[in-house]
């Protein structure tokens, strides 16, 4: 990258840096930003999956244009995948990591949805509960009516042990 936009990009640098890989068909797009100010630092675009030595690299010349301008790496954040945290120990030493939290939540989703059986997921299209078109909320419920007076059901929990007595 230009001097003149890294030194523009780092001129007011937090410390905190978010990497992240996105995929393209054959291409990966590595990036570095700033993860309080949201400035873009660096990214290279490599035309396999990337390796070790590729985030090794890349966070090489991260650690390069840091230390040109006596700046100092407080922490990273990751998406959680296995890349990271060896090149991270090799490049930055004993920088502070952590994992996304969007990340964490997206793979929390994902575990209780395999989880939930199919006929019990009433967002699905194909799901008799979906509702479809302006006729939607003339559909009547298929829950039955609780009687007055009866006593409510004890909470039911996922096989994960997540509380699902306010879900419908």
């Amino acid at each position: 990258m230009d001097t003149d936009f890294l030194d523009w990009a780092l001129a007011d640098f937090s410390g905190y840096v978010a990497a992240d890989e996105l995929y393209d068909g054959p291409f990966c797009m590595l990036s570095a930003v700033d993860n309080r100010r949201y400035k873009r630092l660096l990214y290279d675009v490599v035309d396999h999956d990337p390796t070790h030595d590729d985030i090794r690299t890349f966070l090489g010349r991260l650690k390069t244009a840091l230390s040109a301008r006596a700046l100092t790496l407080l922490g990273v954040t990751t998406d959680g995948s296995a890349l990271y945290p060896e090149p991270l120990r090799e490049v930055f030493g004993q920088v502070r990591h952590q994992i996304c939290q969007f990340h964490i939540v997206a793979e929390v989703v994902k575990a209780v949805v395999e989880r939930w059986p199919a006929p019990a997921r009433p967002w699905q299209p194909n799901s008799p509960n979906w509702a479809k078109g302006a006729r939607a909320h003339q559909q009547p419920s298929r829950r039955p009516a609780r009687k007055s007076g009866s006593p409510r059901t004890a909470p039911r929990c996922s096989p994960i042990g997540i509380c699902l007595s306010s879900v419908t």
